[in-house]
């Protein structure tokens, strides 16, 4: 009821409506629009319930904007750190002897990560040849989130110890997040639905 109530009055232009239209058509594998009597078949809806979806959801997504868009880029700076994303390539091992050994046959070109992670590897990276990611810094360990920071891409680090395990790892690839439009609207979203928590316990309060 309070987005409803929100977004009553939203404007939302007939470029934005034949746009979310366009990209529903796509979505559900259809050709084109003349394809449109056959979606709402398949969807077992009318044309005006289908259409006033859409048109809820364009003006709930120009709402967003409206309302956030402009502390959207202040957000992302506040959460980079958690949006940047690596790719590492990671041994986890019970037995600090064979970390060892095994580090030295990948440095010194013996063996390779994705063989002995499907032979060695005690953690689920067994099974993707010892690959993890792309990931969220924020996804890792502490410990292993400080030491990815200060390594560059293609660097083995030396076997190290997080609580029973040792791990040997190699950073693959660090993408720092960029502001992009993609991003803004995921803020948006995000600042959207602590709005609606807002609202919601403020209505709540009012009703008791």
């Amino acid at each position: 009821m309070i987005v409803a109530q929100a977004i009553a009055d939203v404007a939302v232009s007939d470029e934005d409506i034949n746009q979310a239209r366009q990209a529903l058509i796509e979505e559900r594998g259809y050709d084109g629009i003349e394809q449109w009597p056959q979606l709402l078949a398949d969807l077992e809806k009318t044309d005006p319930e289908v259409m006033g979806l859409l048109i809820g959801n364009v003006r709930q997504k120009t709402f967003l904007r409206e309302q956030f868009a402009p502390k959207s880029e202040a957000r992302f700076l506040d959460r980079k750190n958690e949006l940047d994303q690596v790719v590492y390539s990671l041994l986890r091992l019970k037995d600090r002897f064979l970390a060892r050994e095994l580090y030295l046959q990948v440095e010194s070109g013996e063996s390779n990560f994705a063989d002995l992670a499907r032979i060695y590897a005690e953690g689920p990276e067994r099974n993707t040849n010892g690959i993890v990611g792309p990931v969220s810094l924020t996804q890792a360990h502490p410990i292993l989130v400080e030491k990815l920071r200060i390594t560059k891409p293609g660097v083995l680090l030396e076997p190290f110890q997080i609580a029973e395990w040792w791990l040997v790892v190699r950073l693959e690839r660090y993408s720092p997040a960029t502001f992009t439009d993609e991003i803004s609207d995921l803020m948006c979203k995000e600042m959207f639905a602590e709005w609606q928590k807002e609202q919601t316990l403020a209505c709540l309060q009012q009703i008791q």
